[in-house]
């Protein structure tokens, strides 16, 4: 216990070291886009949730030690801005020995016309097509210590490339979720992202890497009563912008319908968001989540996750 707190002590100095305006100073930035419906539909306050399943993999790594069915499987998908499509799946089996997970986050650019300067003039041919991805898959290991304190760590390989050109790392996330026995108060802390610099063609970027510290709580009914209220709160530490404060609530009704918002403050253009949740009443669980999220002048965005587990 005493060497995880220390981790997390030491971690935020070292994110915090500069002096300098941080903005836009990192590369991968496609790995702070949340991932599951239910996560984007709180806002992005999520890493104390401990009922996310697979999910905990793109969150909290540590939230999977949680986990009580065996198997676990969700698929997300949303349409991104200029027609990126954006997917992301996840797995996890619950082993004697802890939880593995592992988890797939991927960006398609689509395709886009290859030009040439014309010989003598000031326009361009178009001589084929190319491609531009960015992915994530990432290998998860979680474990509960006690029946209150579980964590978890990933490691991911990330790359992104665009026609023959590509820049790829190695990184880690980190995690922590513990139940305070203060009523059903959990608090929990995650460093995602860690890793040394990487280059595309001749340019060195740093990783975006970040720092979250959150809470969650029922502060009417639980899990198992006929309504359920969960409150949520997020503190954002990243190394390549200002700090944020994410804030989510959750509304549950039998465990069958819940509706979700969320807000997001110190953002330029992110804002609110809320979802909605269907718990399908059938032998296997399977859930339904459904998410809208407002990004200022940007648009919109929906994004949509099917999970279930065995």
């Amino acid at each position: 216990m005493k060497k995880f707190i220390i981790l997390f002590l030491i971690i935020p100095l070292l994110l915090s070291a500069q002096e300098f305006k941080k903005t836009a100073t990192a590369g991968f930035t496609f790995l702070h886009i949340p991932a599951t419906a239910r996560t984007a539909g709180l806002g992005e306050a999520s890493i104390a949730l401990s009922d996310q399943n697979s999910s905990a993999v793109f969150n909290n790594p540590a939230g999977l030690g949680f986990m009580q069915s065996s198997h676990s499987l969700s698929i997300s998908y949303a349409p991104w801005f200029a027609d990126i499509k954006n997917y992301a799946t996840s797995y996890a089996y619950n082993t004697g020995f802890g939880v593995i997970g592992v988890g797939l986050f991927m960006l398609d650019y689509g395709e886009m016309p290859r030009t040439v300067i014309a010989s003598g003039q000031k326009v361009y041919n178009v001589v084929g097509s190319f491609n531009a991805n960015a992915m994530s898959i990432g290998l998860s290991y979680s474990r509960m210590l006690t029946d209150r304190f579980s964590f978890g760590v990933q490691l991911k390989y990330v790359q992104e490339k665009i026609d023959i050109y590509k820049a790829d790392n190695i990184l880690f996330d980190g995690g922590v979720l513990y139940y305070t026995g203060l009523s059903s108060l959990r608090i929990a802390a995650t460093i995602q992202n860690f890793g040394v610099n990487s280059k595309f063609i001749n340019d060195e970027f740093k990783m975006p890497a970040v720092l979250r510290l959150g809470a969650a709580a029922e502060v009417l009914g639980d899990f198992d009563s006929e309504y359920r209220v969960t409150l949520s709160a997020e503190a954002v530490n990243p190394n390549d912008g200002d700090e944020r404060v994410n804030v989510g609530t959750e509304i549950g009704w039998k465990n069958i319908i819940v509706l979700r918002g969320g807000y997001k403050f110190f953002y330029d253009e992110e804002s609110y968001s809320f979802g909605v949740g269907i718990n399908t009443p059938v032998p296997i669980p399977l859930m339904l989540d459904f998410a809208f999220a407002d990004y200022g002048r940007l648009g919109n965005i929906t994004r949509f996750t099917l999970q279930l587990g065995i």
